[in-house]
C-alpha cells in the first residue's frame, strides 16, 4: 500500500518512526519533504524557517503525495490535528484515500498500527 504521513512537523521523531515501521511492513510511505518552521513559529526550535512561498509549495506538494497515496496515517501525538494537517484529511477524503490514526480519534476510524498488524498476520508485505 502506498501511504502518506500526515500530521504536524513538531512531530518529527514520529514521522521518522512511523516510516521506518510502514516501510518494514511493506508500505511504500511519502513523508514530509522538510520538518520546517514558518516565521510566525520561528525560535520555537532549530527547525528551518520557511517563507510563505515555500509553505504554500510544500503544503501543494504534500497533496500531490497524498493523491498518489492509498492511504494516510495522521500523526495526531496527544489528539493534537492543526490547520494545515485538517486540510491533509479533508483532502485525502475528498479523493476517496482510507485515513488511519497515530492516536485512534474515535471507534469508527482505523488505527494506524492496523496497518502493521495486517502485514504480520498474513505473513505477506502489503506493498
Amino acid at each position: 500500500m502506498r501511504i502518506a504521513l500526515c500530521g504536524s512537523t513538531r512531530f518529527e521523531p514520529l514521522f521518522h518512526d512511523w516510516n521506518h515501521k510502514l516501510a518494514c511492513a511493506g508500505h511504500t510511505v511519502y513523508s514530509l519533504s522538510l520538518f520546517g518552521r514558518e516565521a510566525k513559529d520561528a525560535g520555537k526550535d532549530d527547525k528551518k524557517v520557511v517563507t510563505e512561498d515555500e509553505k504554500i509549495t510544500l503544503d501543494l506538494v504534500h497533496f500531490d503525495k497524498i493523491l498518489n497515496s492509498d492511504a494516510i496515517v495522521v500523526i495526531n501525538q496527544d489528539g493534537y490535528v492543526g490547520f494545515s494537517t485538517s486540510r491533509e484529511i479533508r483532502w485525502a477524503r475528498m479523493q476517496g484515500k482510507k485515513v488511519y490514526w497515530y492516536v485512534q480519534s474515535n471507534e469508527y476510524e482505523p488505527w494506524a498500527g492496523d496497518l502493521l498488524n495486517v502485514a504480520a498476520a498474513t505473513g505477506v508485505p502489503i506493498g
